[in-house]
């Protein structure tokens, strides 16, 4: 993915409500579907009011229909300190929620984005009020410039027209891990005799293969400091991909119908038969070789935006990892099937050389939404990042609802090392899966443990990854706990927080982690 640039909005036009100081911004097209049925996303902002005490505020008022917001400004490398809380109005009751505090813990993504607090889901809403208080009053620590209350309309995806997912039926009544679509990407192709033992435990290192940017000079719990650019300042030229040996033509027409040559079971016997037998056994494809860097990466400020310090720069495009012996494909609501507004990407997936780990994480967006609205949440979280944020695509490679419903995230192939945005400094090695919601108070149950270890089993398991073992990683970035450089032992399963500073995700999703990476180990052994 290349470094950020200002995007252009798609808006099909913006205006500003009189005596609200709401600007909006609609989003272009609609994904591909009924145009009666399917609306867009659309983005909402609010300008706070600077007080003469250093405060901000937004005052009490209606506004267009949100579900999610966030409080973002201009320049994302400073810092809010201090507390922003939110309080909305419900646009079916009418009534006003109480004051909720919103998230100021920030974790880098993509370079060049506004700065953010966290999302956080409301449900449809059609008023809102915020208040904004510096933490020593503003005389050392003022606020940022450019305070702008960011509200989500989420639209309604191709799910018959039912906006915010409030008429959809709860996907799985909460048992199971998705439902019953099945993922873009087929099954791989089982072997006569699957392998049964888990992939060996990774001894070695795995290291940068170029140079490491300086360290970032900020970020307490939330961001380290200037992430390094996405890309190499002079990218080197486009690796060649490679072609996976295609299987040679039968010498002869058969006289009779034969089986197909089996591509991933035991080979024939070596003596084939004159006429019903091809004359090779077709070979499996080689993965592709890791491209090489040609320069160093640049480094921006910090930013609460999407990470690209990573050692991968331009590996062969579309990879065909090998398939996971043992580990069934999970059940996975591909991003047609919830919306994702692909005319908004305006750069093409990169992709890893391989996977080392998968790390867990939490929207931190709230608990009060319903299963039936999951759709709708993770709409949301894609335009909070591509429209609000300035990102390319959504950060997270899978999201997991509470029920246990998988939904594709980053564009790019499910079966393929795509590499995401969700954990600096180690973005280059691993795959990023997000439960929606926040779960410092709140804990998980076993639909999300076992949803989360399927994916975390079956990803890893295409690159041959004990998922219940640990890896050692050079951190490309200075993360608030390892310096940029420095080894890192991480569980091959590890939580946002075993790399960088941050709450991620959550004490009670952390704390499950272990029983995750045990589930996972069964995956590998049926």
């Amino acid at each position: 993915m290349a470094n950020f640039k200002r995007r252009t909005w798609l808006a099909l036009g913006a205006m500003v409500l009189g005596g609200t100081g709401i600007a909006v911004a609609a989003t272009a097209a609609a994904p591909d579907g009924d145009s009666d049925t399917i609306t867009p996303t659309a983005l909402h902002t609010m300008k706070a009011e600077t007080r003469d005490d250093g405060s901000a505020v937004i005052p009490q008022g209606g506004t267009e229909p949100f579900s999610l917001l966030s409080m973002t400004w201009s320049d994302s490398t400073e810092p809010l300190t201090g507390t922003v809380e939110v309080r909305v109005r419900d646009a079916e009751s009418g009534a006003w929620s109480d004051w909720t505090p919103l998230g100021v813990e920030n974790t880098p993504g993509e370079t060049g984005g506004r700065g953010a607090t966290e999302p956080l889901w409301v449900g449809p809403s059609d008023g809102v009020e915020a208040r904004v208080t510096p933490a020593d009053g503003g005389e050392s620590e003022p606020l940022p410039e450019d305070l702008r209350l960011d509200l989500i309309d989420p639209g309604t995806g191709p799910d018959k027209g039912k906006a915010n997912g409030k008429d959809k039926e709860k996907s799985n009544n909460g048992k199971g891990n998705g439902k019953d679509e099945n993922t873009t990407s087929p099954s791989p192709e089982p072997t006569e005799e699957p392998t049964t033992e888990p992939a060996p435990e990774p001894t070695g290192t795995t290291s940068a293969p170029d140079p490491e940017p300086t360290a970032p000079t900020e970020e307490p719990t939330s961001e380290p400091e200037p992430e390094p650019t996405e890309e190499p300042s002079s990218p080197g030229p486009e690796p060649e991909p490679t072609t996976p040996t295609e299987p040679s033509e039968p010498t002869e027409e058969p006289t009779a119908p034969s089986p197909e040559p089996e591509l991933t079971g035991e080979p024939p016997s070596p003596e084939p038969t004159e006429t019903t037998e091809p004359t090779e056994e077709p070979t499996a494809p080689e993965p592709t070789a890791p491209s090489e860097p040609t320069d160093e990466p640049t480094e921006p400020a910090p930013t609460p935006t999407e990470d690209t310090t990573d050692p991968t720069t331009d590996p062969d495009p579309e990879p065909e990892p090998e398939p996971a012996p043992g580990v069934a494909t999970p059940n996975v609501v591909p991003r047609a099937d919830w919306g994702a507004e692909e005319e908004k990407i305006e750069e093409a997936p990169e992709y890893l050389d391989r996977l080392d780990a998968a790390f867990v994480h939490h929207t931190a967006t709230g608990n009060d939404y319903t299963c039936a609205e999951s759709d709708a949440v993770v709409r949301s979280i894609f335009a909070y990042h591509v429209d609000s944020l300035g990102w390319n695509d959504i950060g997270y490679n899978f999201l997991v609802d509470k029920c246990g419903t998988v939904y594709e995230g980053r564009g790019g192939g499910m079966d393929k090392p795509v590499r995401a945005a969700h954990v600096y400094g180690f973005n280059g090695y691993s795959t990023g899966i997000a439960v929606l919601g926040d779960y410092n108070a709140t804990t998980t149950d076993a639909a999300v443990h076992q949803a989360v270890a399927h994916v975390s089993a079956w990803k890893l398991g295409h690159f041959d990854v004990d998922p219940t073992a640990q890896v050692t990683l050079n951190a490309a970035g200075n993360t608030g706990i390892y310096e940029t450089g420095e080894e890192a032992t991480l569980h091959t399963i590890s939580g946002h927080r075993d790399g960088y500073a941050t709450e991620c995700p959550g004490e009670n999703l952390y704390n499950a982690l272990p029983e995750i990476r045990r589930i996972a180990g069964t995956f590998t052994t049926q």
